[in-house]
């Protein structure tokens, strides 16, 4: 109907004999100069301004058009008013409010990259792939992604209401969530058997590097093995994965990035540390796993550091760089891809783990989820140490019976001191 209502309007004008006229302010000379698009731009702003139903602010609009030149270029490029861009910041270095689910948006729908977990998000039941088609009654096809974050977004102890479609369901459902305090502990670690630890990566926000070396250092005295879990892991901070994936390389390359401008082409290199880990490894992902996260798998996939086990990744290859505006508002522009160490481009091919292992639920409902205590650092209760001990052990199997990929990561871990064995056997 949108498409068909101006033509209406110029068919009523012919019935009546009267031909549709030009408006005197596009009656300008017609030219091919370089400012022409900008004659055209002012054109249709002073337009709008002076004759549109509705008063709108010419701020409004500018920003509008910003919004909307930037949203056609790639799902990712994006204007941030002062109060999105305080926001942006926020999710990396402070304490936000809202549901704790990262989203992206291509041809006007709403996906959900993952849900950050244990997080309000992950409590009501979405996963990764879901669509999210409206926000307390407002159509998602109507609002940009920063609009969308906006609304998602809000007071802690309010909540907000979502209409969203599963990927393998067929009507949608609407869900009440209640906003809360996103974590911003990204790093969590659990010791599966004597010397094999979990340590799972929520997202890369400024303190992830320091808070793995913690987690390392609690466990370093016996560390057989680590599996390194980055599932439903939505990236965040390039300088974070890097400082990651250091601390298991000695050398070679992590990641470069290729983009237009030549000189901006970089590539970053692992360097010796004395603090390095040299254990054998696993890494987990799936399609929830997605930019620094897929940097980390595929520097240590080509590397040949770790075994990659579970799902492809999202594929979410882009370099976005965050540039601030004298007014407070800032753009986010992609400027570049990434590239893995042996020159392959993760963008929209994802990782390949060298092992495909899908996610083996029990129900439609279960999945991988965390709580209270798979926190570094929560507060204890005050059971005796010896109920503390039945309990974590006990909670350590029951995570291993629904998760299949960590039961396999487990399994193949320690097999793989007797399979280096085996090779420098074979190589002397």
């Amino acid at each position: 109907m949108r498409v068909l209502k101006p033509l209406l309007g110029v068919a009523a004008l012919a019935l009546l004999g009267l031909a549709p006229m030009a408006h005197p302010a596009l009656a300008a000379k017609d030219d091919t100069s370089d400012y022409d698009p900008y004659k055209r731009f002012s054109q249709v702003l002073d337009l709008v301004e002076r004759e549109y139903v509705k008063d709108v602010k010419e701020s409004d609009l500018i920003n509008n058009a910003i919004k909307g030149m930037l949203q056609n270029l790639d799902p990712h490029s994006s204007f941030m008013s002062a109060d999105e861009y305080k926001s942006m910041q926020e999710t990396t270095s402070g304490e936000f409010f809202g549901i704790g689910v990262e989203i992206y948006m291509e041809n006007g729908q709403v996906t959900v990259v993952s849900p950050i977990a244990d997080t309000p998000a992950d409590r009501a039941g979405l996963l990764a792939g879901d669509v999210i088609l409206s926000i307390d009654g407002q159509s998602t096809q109507e609002l940009t992604l920063q609009d969308v974050v906006s609304r998602i977004r809000g007071p802690k102890g309010s909540a907000v209401e979502l209409t969203i479609l599963h990927s393998s369901a067929k009507t949608p459902q609407t869900v009440r969530i209640t906003r809360g305090a996103i974590p911003l502990v990204s790093v969590k670690s659990k010791e599966l058997e004597k010397g094999y630890y979990w340590i799972r990566i929520t997202r890369f926000s400024e303190r992830t590097t320091e808070e793995l070396r913690d987690a390392v250092k609690a466990a370093r005295d016996d560390l057989k093995g680590i599996v390194l879990d980055l599932r439903n892991n939505p990236g965040g901070l390039l300088d974070q994965a890097v400082q990651v994936s250091d601390m298991f390389l000695r050398d070679g390359v992590i990641v470069s990035i290729k983009g237009r401008n030549k000189n901006s082409e970089r590539a970053y290199r692992a360097t010796a540390q004395k603090d390095d880990i040299a254990v054998p490894m696993a890494v987990l992902i799936n399609a929830g796993s997605a930019s620094a996260s897929e940097i980390v798998a595929g520097a240590l996939r080509d590397q040949k550091r770790a075994l990659i086990l579970g799902e492809r990744s999202f594929g979410k290859g882009s370099v976005q760089n965050i540039i601030p505006l004298p007014d407070g508002s800032g753009l986010k522009l992609t400027v570049a891809l990434y590239y893995t160490p042996n020159g392959s481009s993760i963008q929209a091919e994802g990782i390949q783990p060298d092992m495909e292992v899908p996610f083996a639920s029990r129900s439609d409902q279960e999945r991988f989820l965390l709580r209270e205590q798979d926190l570094n650092r929560h507060l204890e209760n005050s059971k005796k140490k010896g109920e503390e001990k039945k309990d974590a052990a006990s909670e350590v199997r029951e995570q291993m019976e629904r998760d299949n990929q960590l039961r396999t990561a487990l399994q193949l871990l320690k097999g793989i001191p007797a399979i280096q064995r085996l090779q420098g056997d074979a190589a002397r």
